[in-house]
């Protein structure tokens, strides 16, 4: 797919792509892990990059057929998480992600958050790092019927943005959102995070190792 069409609304990832958060995801994962006990390869890990945490224990329940209300386990690692991200003070955003948002929204740009975290994460992120007045609307993966990489939350972000899907672009780091970019027909842009494990961008449109890259097309 190529650029065909002036873009005028950026879809972004955020865990990943506007926030380095997947090392405290994983420390609040393993941790519930531990809690259960099981051995979760990583490989069977990484596949649940991108896609919703209510999925990635929908599938560990029924994996190691354990007997446990998958919710409840979502519940337990939101906590964990909640807890390393109120304490962890290394936390910040990723690097240029506040410069290309400044940019974008300063030429009228349209931006639209559609992420798999739950929207609680997705607030407390927002308001930490003072983001909510740049973006006209925020999506939560946890709150629609299916995941990525199924193209729901892409298709909905596309028809909130008030201009067509040629007129869109998507930024994902995980391999699970680009081919949910790819599903709903959307130029998806891969953004090569070096801190998002196992991801191989195989199916982007684009891949981009900084944000400045974006100038060139908008």
């Amino acid at each position: 797919m190529k650029i065909t069409s002036p873009i005028k609304c950026v879809i972004f990832d955020m865990d990943g792509v506007i926030i380095d958060s997947e090392e405290i995801h994983k420390k609040a994962y393993y941790e519930t892990f531990n809690s259960l006990d099981i051995n979760v390869s990583d490989a069977l890990y990484k596949s649940f990059t991108g896609s919703s945490t209510s999925n990635a224990f929908q599938r560990l329940v029924a994996h190691f057929k354990l007997d446990k209300n998958p919710e409840d386990l979502v519940i337990d690692k939101r906590k964990r998480y909640i807890n390393f991200f109120e304490n962890d003070p290394n936390l910040q955003l990723v690097s240029g992600v506040m410069e290309i948002i400044q940019y974008l929204h300063a030429k009228g740009i349209t931006l639209i958050l559609a992420s798999s975290s739950a929207m609680v994460n997705i607030d407390r992120v927002f308001n930490r790092f003072d983001l909510n007045h740049y973006f006209t609307a925020k999506i939560s993966g946890a709150d629609l019927v299916a995941s990525k990489p199924h193209p729901e939350i892409f298709n909905k972000a596309a028809a909130l943005s008030n201009c067509g899907k040629e007129n869109c672009i998507v930024i994902e780091d995980s391999d699970n959102g680009i081919k949910a970019a790819n599903a709903a027909n959307i130029f998806v842009f891969g953004y090569a995070n070096v801190l998002s494990e196992g991801q191989t961008l195989e199916n982007a449109d684009a891949i981009i190792e900084n944000f400045n890259a974006l100038k060139e097309f908008v």
